[in-house]
């Protein structure tokens, strides 16, 4: 089984269980400033999951493209990627757990056809806050599991959930894959490869109150989650992911044009390239800031890893047709975007050979002070500095000290790296706890001045303007939009009056929904609108503004503060960014 297959295979059977397909979000969020991409499913239906009424109705089932970043620098084994593919079904306060778990059986043991022998599962043991998930537990065992497959374990294992707001149990499904249990006590909670998880089922059941206490929900959710990557490669009796045709082909042109390949540097050229590709399908470009300083940072990866193994780095473009032709059935806009992708790989990986050559040019400096020091040494700090500052790899360091006669201080670079990430991940620790966005008051009514600032921008610049990410805060609006050069003060002020102008009017804001192809008649404007599937929700703004979106909005603009365009920028070469506030 292909992966094409094994996508169309999950969405005919939840078609067939009264589920309305939706399309994917794009790897861009809209309007959610909680992350930089989408990381899961169900981050584009936080507003239904929190009682919204979706337009596809309370059973919903989609594939969504996810890129997560926190583990980078951990793929090259067998098991991490950036990029990868969630199958996902939802209950927006219809079927619960019983539904829920036997639907995941059914299609586990009935249309893949995996031995029921071969299946575990974890439920939630119970605390002082919840009760233990004997509900779960029953339905498995009606299934067919028997008790001694069924495991409790506490909250870091099986509960979903945040510092506030929707909570619940969850039960994972594991696969055993028939190696030795690494102890007599080994269960799917141990890492050693014996049980992998497949598919994840989350049950809002519990709101968790400011004050830490827990309430039942009045509507219960269903959330469920499955990796494509990871289930393919079990169906097709892999070792892991990298050896299923949506790596494999990559990594044999790659390995066809390398001096030295080693399967460390294959995996993360494949899945850099891929990862990178499809950000690129979806506006980012490589810059220095936010998404697209992560594509900057995934592509020149690639390259330090294609010189690492001999592969010449002019041939990259190759590498890039190979990506696009392998993929293109499960990915058609690869190919629809293909000659941008070729692109922007070739001018980044141009961009940084000059990074290359300033940073040998640094450590020519640094050789130099050596010497007078007479010291053989290039310690970590140095190491680090090269790396943080030029982008110049520590192992491209190593290589030329070594040719040099010098030593680098490896363990002192490695524990300034760490305290680096370590800082990182604090920093961005809790930005999608749970991943349920802010729809506060404010924010709801920046997500409405959010249409007013497109359609001024298109009427005052032009209709080349298109929307190209959206930020929105208790702060700020923060907008990207598609633009040749930089934006005047003149012009800028002409936007803010209109918008002004708007809220003054005290314009009402309607919401009708209506089937795709009318609202395109009814010249709706939207640059997402493959998010919602066949029926979408238009927001009309008075006489002013038609626009596709999932919402909230206020409904009327007289509920608006009056705004000011305090920023004006580039954010990646024609695309101009600029940010809002509300002023008294």
């Amino acid at each position: 089984m292909k992966g094409i297959e094994l996508r169309n295979k999950f969405l005919e059977f939840f078609k067939s269980k009264n589920h309305t397909i939706i399309s994917g979000a794009p790897l861009i969020p809209e309007n959610d400033p909680t992350v930089l991409f989408t990381t899961a499913g169900m981050q584009p239906l936080v507003p239904y999951l929190k009682g919204e009424k979706h337009p596809g109705g309370t059973r919903l089932a989609d594939y969504q493209k996810c890129v997560r970043t926190n583990d980078i620098d951990e793929v090259g084994d067998n098991r991490h990627l950036t990029f990868f593919e969630m199958l996902g079904n939802w209950s927006l306060g219809d079927y619960f757990k019983q539904d829920s778990i036997r639907f995941s059986y059914e299609f586990l043991t009935k249309v893949l056809n995996i031995p029921s022998e071969k299946i575990s599962v974890t439920c939630f043991g119970g605390d002082s806050d919840a009760p233990r998930d004997k509900e779960a537990a029953k339905v498995w065992e009606e299934c067919g599991i028997p008790k001694e497959r069924i495991y409790f374990f506490g909250k870091d294992d099986n509960w979903w959930g945040q510092e506030a707001g929707p909570c619940g149990p969850d039960t994972e499904i594991f696969y055993d894959t028939g190696a030795k249990p690494c102890c007599e006590s080994c269960n799917p909670s141990c890492d050693c490869g014996k049980y992998i998880e497949i598919w994840n089922n989350v049950f809002m059941q519990y709101n968790k109150k400011d004050d830490g206490t827990y309430e039942p929900l009045a509507q219960k959710n269903v959330d469920t989650g499955m990796g494509l990557e990871r289930m393919l490669f079990l169906l097709q009796s892999k070792n892991n992911v990298f050896e299923t045709e949506l790596f494999s082909p990559i990594i044999d042109k790659v390995r066809s044009l390398s001096l030295e390949p080693n399967d460390e540097s294959l995996r993360i050229i494949s899945d850099h390239m891929r990862s990178s590709s499809l950000l690129i399908c979806d506006g980012v470009l490589p810059s220095n800031v936010g998404q697209g300083y992560i594509l900057r940072r995934l592509i020149r990866r690639t390259i330090r890893h294609m010189r690492k193994i001999g592969f010449d780095v002019d041939r990259i473009t190759e590498v890039c047709e190979t990506l696009v032709d392998s993929l293109s059935d499960m990915y058609p806009e690869l190919n629809a975007n293909k000659d941008n992708i070729i692109e922007q790989v070739k001018k980044e990986k141009n961009r940084f050979m000059n990074t290359l050559i300033k940073g040998e040019k640094e450590f020519g400096k640094i050789l130099n002070k050596l010497k007078i020091e007479n010291s053989d040494m290039i310690d970590g700090h140095s190491l680090f500095r090269l790396y943080d500052t030029f982008g110049f790899p520590p192992e491209v360091t190593a290589e030329l000290a070594k040719e040099n006669g010098l030593k680098v201080d490896m363990e002192g670079y490695k524990k300034l790296f760490e305290e680096h990430q370590n800082k990182s991940r604090q920093e961005t620790a809790g930005t999608f706890k749970g991943g349920l966005a802010d729809h506060s008051e404010v924010t709801v009514a920046y997500h409405t001045v959010a249409h007013l600032l497109l359609e001024s921008l298109q009427r005052i610049l032009g209709n080349h303007v298109e929307q190209k990410g959206s930020n929105i805060t208790s702060e700020r609006v923060r907008f990207d939009f598609s633009h040749p050069e930089k934006v005047s003060r003149e012009i800028l002020d002409k936007v803010e009056n209109m918008i002004n102008e708007q809220i003054d009017r005290g314009l009402v804001v309607t919401c009708e929904e209506m089937p795709l192809d009318k609202a395109r008649e009814y010249g709706a404007k939207g640059v997402f609108n493959s998010k919602y599937g066949e029926m979408v929700k238009v927001y009309t703004i008075g006489d002013f503004s038609k626009e596709i979106c999932g919402g909230p909005h206020v409904d009327n603009t007289s509920k608006l503060k009056h705004v000011k365009i305090v920023k004006e920028e580039s954010a990646a070469s024609g695309i101009r960014r600029v940010k809002v506030v509300f002023v008294d």
